[in-house]
């Protein structure tokens, strides 16, 4: 029932296991990687309380021994405070460049550990075991790692492919709703950029996915990464298409700053809003039909989804504020902002000729919505 997807990189090409029951299997998966019979472990406290002992119990399964290292959860653990603690302990715990960390958690653990092995030694080899959707369709995959900085989300990092990837899809059964539709987010960015059948299969699809069908689940996860994984072998340091997969995110990451990087706003919840607000963009300069942004819309509220900045609680800064703060997004280049709009669904493209008044215009009438 599980898929395999590989990721042809040369020498750090790996695979990406999709399906239930891979934590259990853990051991017998990782034992090939590994020098000597011990991994560290970095979660955080939430994860670590559901899934950490099902991890020992699997990795025993085949004579490996873990230490763990279990960090608070949120947003405000990819900071600079944390990657030196998460540093220190993998050198307290010794371990070597020729050793495996493994990070257990969604993509702030994923980011976090992830950059931690990058600067490692130099780098060490790491494992993703993304427990979120969001982890599991987008920040497990692709090798992007990183932290927070007071002036902007991911903007310290490293390009550090893990060794393996292991998407065991039992583990979304102990997401909460919310978190589960905020990983949504991602997976219907798929099909908007680049798969309008896969969206179309999500519009039949996605509800049975959402209740929990597991085989939904498993293909919707595995189409996701299959794409991913299509674009990073093509353009593996962003200098190209990489930047499709940003489709919602000048929006999303102006928005999560505005709120504080908090839960008011979850990624997955920021990209939602930022892909109708890159559809309307798109119509508005006559790039798609008028309709198009409202079956996006449409489907994200039928998703019980958010949709519109009226559905983030709290108060916004106004729409040049807003633009200010997409300037320190990390796609700004030569000063211009890039954008990821759409001639259809499915037909996204990467364009910095964008004016600033019909993205203005777009976040003042999304706001006075609210």
């Amino acid at each position: 029932m599980s898929n395999k997807i590989h990721v042809p990189l040369g020498a750090r090409a790996y695979d990406v296991h999709v399906g239930p029951g891979l934590v259990p299997r853990s051991g017998a998966l990782i034992a090939p990687m590994l020098k000597r019979p011990r991994v560290a472990v970095v979660t955080d406290e939430a994860v670590g309380t559901l899934h950490l002992e099902a991890l020992r119990a699997g990795l025993a399964e085949a004579g490996i021994e873990m230490t763990s290292l279990a960090l608070p959860p949120g947003e405000g653990t990819k900071c600079w405070a944390e990657l030196q603690h998460v540093t220190e302990w993998l050198l307290e715990a010794q371990v070597e460049r020729g050793d495996v960390v493994i990070a257990l958690g969604g993509g702030v653990i994923g980011d976090l550990v992830g950059f931690a092995a990058a600067i490692l030694r130099r780098g060490v080899r790491f494992v993703q075991i993304p427990t979120s959707l969001l982890a599991q369709v987008d920040s497990s995959v692709g090798g992007k790692t990183g932290i927070n900085s007071a002036k902007g989300k991911n903007l310290v990092g490293a390009f550090h492919q893990p060794s393996l990837v292991l998407a065991d899809t039992e583990l979304l059964a102990t997401l909460n709703s919310r978190d589960f539709l905020a990983g949504y987010g991602e997976v219907v960015k798929y099909g908007l950029l680049g798969d309008a059948a896969f969206f179309d299969w999500l519009e039949q699809h996605a509800p049975a996915m959402a209740a929990g069908d597991m085989e939904a689940r498993i293909h919707a996860v595995a189409r996701s990464v299959q794409m991913k994984a299509d674009i990073v072998v093509r353009d593996e340091t962003e200098q190209g298409d990489r930047a499709l997969l940003n489709l919602g995110h000048t929006f999303c990451h102006a928005l999560e700053a505005a709120t504080g990087y908090s839960s008011r706003l979850l990624h997955g919840e920021g990209v939602a809003i930022g892909c109708a607000l890159a559809f309307e963009l798109s119509a508005r300069l006559g790039l798609c039909a008028q309709e198009t942004p409202s079956r996006v819309r449409a489907h994200l509220k039928g998703m019980k989804m958010k949709a519109d900045l009226s559905d983030i609680q709290g108060k916004l800064p106004d729409a040049q504020t807003l633009l200010s703060l997409m300037a320190q997004d990390k796609k700004v280049q030569a000063g211009r902002l890039h954008f990821v709009l759409a001639r259809g669904i499915g037909e996204a493209f990467v364009t910095s000729d964008v004016p600033t008044d019909a993205v203005l215009s777009v976040l003042e009438d999304a706001l006075a919505a609210r």
